[in-house]
């Protein structure tokens, strides 16, 4: 018998891969040409309007000048800063040796080869006097110790000295009252601050402090020496009374302060320089003042305390109202000092007691030596 055929045994079948690949519909790609034409469009419609212009907000102040006209405050005061220039360069010359830190409730001392640093931390929002770093060379004491910024702190932490709060000791060396007046705000805060001291105490107060301030035992030494820092503040001790008066005016057109008006005055800057006369700085020769109410209010008042020849005002009134006269009319202002106001019989009697009187005391007592 022959073998059984074997039937031929089947294979699994591949799938046949489609030679063809699917067709996308004409739909789809007839809506995706339009979305691009569509964009295309909105960028070009976009593109067709000019950028427009950035809006910037002007920040300065406006105030109303004496002729009635509107000007805007700026940021700066150039004319200003070159009126402190000359306190600030004359600080800077000084070749300190000891480095010392002075803050408003406490003093420390560190000894060191290099500079003499003082600083004064503003007790308030309000400016605080001698707050700039001050480069400086202070006298030493027979004990190596430098009684003179001590005394400094001593009299800036004094609750009587913050009450008066002088504006007198915040033209020269406040850096804080410098950036105060870039704001006619700010500076109307001092001004407020400033005016609502007792005058009449605080002249004495101040006068008092003068005299402690070159003390042999204080700032003597400095003093003599032409120590800028205890020179201006000196000057402005004793000038307190005539900057008070002056600075505290008020413009009768405005009824600003006429010190916040001089320095925001930028058609007239040079009247910020007459400020400056009571503490023994003539004004500059370029020097144009505006011919306002309020600056002659303000040489009206200088005029009167240059009755105390011992004011530093005294010495730059006259030269002061010949410029003013130039510019404004030769009868603007009196070019002269008032009458020297003398002390009297009885003052220098209770100072300086005469050989009468001594002669009278030796009598009275030699009883007791007999």
């Amino acid at each position: 018998m022959g073998s059984p055929s074997t039937a031929p045994q089947s294979q699994p079948q591949q799938p046949q891969r489609s030679l063809h690949r699917t067709r996308r519909s004409p739909w789809t790609a007839a809506l995706t040409i339009l979305v691009v034409l569509a964009c295309h469009a909105t960028a070009a419609t976009t593109n067709s309007h000019p950028p427009e212009e950035t809006l910037i907000i002007d920040q300065r102040v406006n105030y109303q000048q004496n002729d009635g006209s509107w000007v805007m405050v700026p940021k700066d005061e150039a004319d200003l800063r070159r009126v402190r220039k000359r306190d600030h360069d004359e600080t800077e010359e000084a070749t300190p040796t000891t480095t010392l830190q002075i803050a408003v409730s406490t003093a420390t001392e560190t000894t060191s080869a290099t500079t003499l640093a003082t600083s004064i931390t503003p007790p308030s929002p309000l400016p605080s006097p001698l707050d700039s770093n001050l480069s400086s060379n202070f006298s030493k004491a027979a004990d190596n110790s430098t009684p003179c910024p001590l005394f400094i702190n001593s009299f800036l932490t004094d609750p009587i000295f913050k009450q008066c709060y002088p504006l007198s000791l915040l033209l020269q060396g406040s850096k804080s009252f410098f950036e105060a007046e870039r704001s006619l705000v700010s500076t109307t805060q001092v001004l407020d601050a400033t005016c609502a001291a007792n005058a009449t105490f605080c002249s004495r107060f101040l006068t008092d402090l003068a005299t402690r301030l070159v003390a042999e035992e204080n700032c003597g030494m400095d003093y003599r020496a032409g120590h800028p820092v205890v020179r201006n503040a000196y000057l402005a001790m004793v000038g307190y009374a005539p900057l008070y008066t002056a600075g505290c005016l008020i413009d009768p057109q405005t009824s600003m302060y006429c010190y916040a008006n001089a320095i925001t005055n930028m058609s007239s800057p040079s009247n910020v320089y007459f400020y400056y006369l009571p503490l023994n700085i003539t004004l500059p020769g370029s020097t144009v003042p505006s011919c306002s109410p309020c600056l002659q209010q303000t040489m009206n008042v200088f005029q009167a305390s240059t009755a105390n020849r011992r004011q530093p005002i005294a010495n730059t009134y006259v030269s002061a109202a010949q410029q003013v006269n130039s510019i404004c009319g030769p009868t603007f202002v009196n070019e002269t000092l008032v009458a020297e106001l003398r002390q009297s019989a009885a003052w220098r009697t209770r100072q300086y007691p005469s050989w009468t009187v001594l002669g009278a005391a030796a009598v009275a007592l030699m009883p007791w030596f007999l």
